[in-house]
């Protein structure tokens, strides 16, 4: 029966889409339960080991959750009633129930810790290799040759004589799984094996002979010429042969390899959405990996040719009509190596600058947009902060205006399309960004961060910090309360820091929950009293408080109502806000995206009662400054939301008393004569509830018949 057994706890067959066996797989593992229960130790002696790895191989490696856990009960069975499975506690501790529930942990951890008792490493090695790297499952196969290279250090001569020039044939095989599995395993193990080289300091020829040298290099010539292979298998040979720092210096491989990677660049359009992203990283991955490994001379220097080629190719991509290659030589860039990018740094950042740039032709790029700005930070990042250093090799004194005007604009990128607000994305980005350059700058030379710079930067911040989307507010108050309690050293000429520590506390830094518009908003609302922020504020809090979102509308709404009540009887602080909310309105005049949630806000709060103290004045400057605003923003408008708006606005201003009421009445009337019924009917909706509300505009005489002719028309 055990013979049965064994090759039962292995069975898996593809049929079609799915495959059969796991049902096979789950009743060996009871039947091995069953061995414990019906025989004594001594009659299994025979065969304790072999069904003691094949257990562990189950538990450990199966692709199905159910069997991992049927193998790891019987494990436990045999362990608790037999007693003679190698090491079996320690293995159960670290491979129980519910242990070997993740199949991540179990490929990649639980795999490696089990492997340190001798008995068992080598049937998991040889299980992966014949069994798990040709699975019909391309997850299986990916995680099973990373558990190769976790487990290569328990058994590196194995693995270097026995293994390796094992999967080298299969590598140039016939079968696709196989030869997917095979490359990519070769990969890992060879990693692996240079890293345990360089650690023990031998040299790579201890683990490497000619011949696996001249296989490996076959594999790359099979790559470049089969198309079958995918982009992700190519880029991650190429990554993790240059790490292992193979000796192919000099050799035509590298400039297969660097066409490898610019192919997988430019063919990202053609690969499906769901793919794109991690073939972009292995790509850029890979790229990184070449460059710092090949590309550098003995004096940590670039060759002059290669570099020139390099960079002029990345650069000139950057403006393909395609968005997805502009995206991925973007991030190329972003992934060059020092001693590349000296000497041409101006060249790069101007490249990249341009991509960040909306104009008619590619304003729909937004991932473009994004990975421009996440690239410029990287860059940033790798060449270093140097005052007075050149602008061609460092951030310095010179570049730095430029760098901080291209992340900036980003922050106000609010394109969209059918996709919805794709634009979020480049702000999240450039908020990402500006936190990494400015926290560089901070820590190097903080002197180059200039007070309107870093006042630019929190008033953004702040702004987004008060908008409706919950992923980008939260993100945008993580990067807020980042910059302001930095301390090693701080960011220096942050606006109102003391203001903003007492109202930010550092203890709960970690625990606001941004995404949680009820703590979100008393907090932010708080910042309308610093003369700093409270224009930006009030602009992000006009689409909250606008918005659509009954929860966000809610909250924002009633810290907004909070904090005008606090400021009615302080005269300077209305003025000051007042004048803000104008600055706002006639800002943005004609701006959708915000005109019309600010005539929704304004109408709530004259609604509200915010502005009582300004209808005891006659034609008070707000209200006729207002008054002109609304006019002038629905002037030959055919938008219904923003007409439906003004309506309410047009009402609220009623209460202000003067010639303002004139005004405001003849701006009804021409409402309620419209060429858009619906326009017509609800102004002579609100206009009967405001006369209702302020009975005193119309003389009683005629009260009678206006409410009639407003209520019985069929408007």
């Amino acid at each position: 029966v055990v013979p049965v057994i064994l090759k039962a706890l292995v069975y898996d067959e593809k049929r079609g889409s799915c495959s059969v066996g796991s049902n096979v797989r789950d009743a060996a593992c009871y039947v091995c339960w069953a061995f414990a229960r019906a025989y004594d130790p001594v009659e299994l002696t025979p065969f304790i080991n072999q069904i003691a790895s094949a257990l562990v191989v189950a538990a450990v490696f199966d692709r199905d959750v159910n069997c991992r856990r049927a193998a790891s009960a019987a494990f436990q069975e045999n362990v608790g009633r037999q007693g003679t499975f190698p090491h079996g506690i320690d293995i159960l501790t670290a491979a129980d129930y519910f242990a070997v529930g993740n199949r991540v942990n179990c490929y990649l951890t639980i795999s490696v810790y089990i492997a340190g008792f001798p008995e068992y490493a080598q049937p998991m090695i040889d299980h992966l290799v014949s069994v798990k790297i040709n699975h019909w499952d391309g997850v299986i196969r990916e995680l099973s040759t990373k558990a190769l290279h976790n487990l290569t250090p328990r058994a590196p001569d194995y693995m270097a004589n026995v293994v390796l020039p094992r999967l080298l044939p299969l590598s140039v095989g016939t079968d696709l799984h196989t030869r997917h599995g095979a490359i990519l395993a070769c990969a890992e193990i060879t990693h692996a094996l240079c890293k345990l080289a360089e650690e023990n300091k031998r040299s790579i020829s201890y683990y490497f002979n000619e011949n696996s040298l001249e296989g490996l290099k076959q594999i790359h010539q099979e790559v470049c010429s089969n198309s079958q292979f995918c982009f992700l298998t190519v880029c991650t040979l190429i990554e993790k042969l240059s790490l292992s720092k193979m000796p192919f210096r000099g050799d035509p491989i590298i400039g297969g390899w660097q066409w490898l990677i610019n192919d997988t660049l430019r063919s990202l359009p053609l690969i499906s959405s769901a793919a794109r992203q991690n073939i972009k990283e292995s790509a850029v991955s890979a790229l990184a990996a070449l460059c710092n490994e090949y590309y550098i001379n003995e004096k940590g220097k670039a060759d002059p040719a290669i570099q020139d080629e390099l960079v002029t190719q990345c650069v000139s991509e950057l403006q393909n009509t395609e968005e997805m290659i502009r995206c991925g030589f973007s991030r190329a860039l972003g992934a060059l190596p020092r001693f590349l990018l000296k000497g041409r740094l101006q060249q790069v950042l101007e490249g990249l600058k341009k991509v960040t740039l909306i104009s008619p032709a590619d304003a729909s790029f937004a991932e473009a947009r994004r990975d421009a700005l996440i690239a410029i930070a990287k860059v940033c990042q790798t060449v270093g902060v140097k005052g007075e250093g050149s602008q061609e090799d460092c951030v310095c004194r010179d570049n730095i205006t430029q760098i901080y005007a291209t992340l900036l604009g980003g922050v106000t990128d609010y394109t969209t399309d059918s996709r919805g607000d794709v634009g979020g994305w480049v702000r999240e980005a450039a908020m990402t960004s500006l936190m990494e350059v400015t926290l560089l700058l901070v820590q190097n030379e903080a002197e180059l961060i200039n007070a309107d710079i870093c006042k630019q930067i929190m008033c953004w911040l702040a702004q987004q910090s008060a908008e409706k989307i919950d992923k980008f507010r939260a993100h945008a108050g993580s990067v807020f309360l980042t910059l302001l309690h930095f301390d090693h050293p701080p960011v220096p000429h942050i606006p109102h820091r003391e203001e903003l520590e007492r109202i930010f506390p550092r203890s709960e830094k970690e625990t606001l929950n941004w995404n949680a518009a009820s703590e979100a908003f008393p907090r932010i609302t708080q910042l309308l009293g610093l003369p700093a922020y409270q224009y930006y504020v009030l602009l992000g809090l006009s689409v909250s408080v606008g918005g659509l979102t009954e929860t966000t509308l809610r909250y924002s709404a009633q810290s907004l109502f909070d904090y005008m009540k606090k400021i009615q009887d302080d005269p300077s602080a209305m003025e000051s806000f007042c004048k803000s909310l104008l600055k706002v309105f006639e800002d943005n005049l004609q701006n959708d995206r915000v005109s019309i949630p600010l005539l929704t806000m304004l109408d709530q709060m004259l609604a509200n009662g915010c502005f009582d103290r300004y209808t005891v004045q006659e034609n008070h400057p707000f209200s006729v400054k207002l008054f002109n605003l609304c006019k002038e923003e629905i002037k030959r408008s055919k938008d219904v939301r923003k007409l439906r708006a003004s309506i309410g606005v047009f009402c609220g201003l009623i209460q202000f008393p003067g010639d303002m009421r004139d005004k405001v009445l003849f701006q009804l009337f021409l409402l309620l004569c419209h060429p858009f019924p619906v326009i017509r009917k609800m102004t002579a909706t609100q206009v009967y509830e405001m006369l209702i509300t302020y009975s005193d505009i119309v003389d009683p005489a005629i009260m009678d018949e206006v409410m009639t002719i407003l209520s019985d028309t069929n408007w």
